[in-house]
């Protein structure tokens, strides 16, 4: 219903009746509510869900290794397959990847452990303080990684090519993802035998440690006679250690020579 009221007087009879207490308003005429009809209510649209991601294919970094490694023919060509290996955080932290030194067709192929600084700086295995004690070893059995006669020579690389932080010892994770280029490596070479300096050495290889145990021994694998022996670096620490590596150097030259 209409009102007769100016907009002024209205306004000052509302203000009379807010200062009454008054909190509703009524109409002049009564209304049925009941009689209205109800509102549909709206339906609420649904949020969408959010896209599920899109799951990688997990990557095996031990299958990618195998697969390079097999790929490569020759030497050169796993140098560049091991370069071009991304799935090893150690290759980050390191100067170098250390290959190998010596004779390709010698018939003696060492097997250490890992670079040091030295290593890492020159980019050659074992030419630190250790390696100078190998050069010495070798020719005590008329041995030397520089000889270009394969019968003296020897060929040397490590189970891993990069240097590990502050020259820590290789997670065991680390020498599983390489262990495919070093045994694809004795493939190419081809050694009469191979000779596993110290316990990550044998760990890769063998899989077993405990060096103390094992040098001296020689065992059949990567299809030839293996030897463990000390690693330079132990017979560094521990001196008196020397006479066992002095047998097993003699086992060495008189393993070459039974197999002619």
């Amino acid at each position: 219903m209409e009102s007769g009221l100016d907009f002024h007087t209205a306004k000052a009879l509302l203000e009379w009746q807010v200062e009454l207490g008054a909190t509703e308003a009524i109409l002049d005429a009564p209304v049925n509510r009941y009689e209205i009809p109800e509102k549909k209510a709206q339906p609420v649209a649904k949020a969408a869900e959010p896209a599920a991601p899109v799951k990688e294919d997990a990557v095996d970094p031990v299958e990618v290794a195998k697969t390079l490694a097999q790929q490569a023919g020759d030497l050169k060509q796993l140098k560049a397959a091991i370069a071009n290996f991304d799935h090893c955080a150690l290759k980050r932290g390191a100067r170098s990847l250390v290959f190998s030194d010596g004779h390709p067709s010698a018939r003696v192929m060492i097997i250490g452990e890992a670079p040091g600084r030295d290593e890492d700086r020159i980019g050659r295995p074992f030419v630190g303080r250790a390696g100078q004690l190998l050069d010495k070893m070798l020719a005590a059995i008329d041995m030397d990684r520089t000889s270009e006669d394969k019968d003296a020579a020897v060929y040397i690389t490590n189970v891993l090519p990069w240097r590990p932080p502050q020259n820590r010892d290789p997670q065991p994770e680390e020498i599983f993802m390489m262990m495919p280029f070093v045994r694809r490596h004795v493939e190419l070479v081809d050694p009469d035998v191979v000779v596993l300096m110290g316990n990550i050495a044998c760990h890769g290889v063998l899989g077993k440690r405990g060096i103390t145990r094992l040098r001296g021994q020689w065992v059949e694998a990567l299809g030839r006679p293996v030897l463990p022996m000390f690693h330079p670096a132990f017979l560094l620490r521990s001196p008196h250690m020397k006479r066992e590596a002095w047998a097993d150097l003699l086992d060495l030259k008189a393993k070459l020579k039974s197999l002619g």
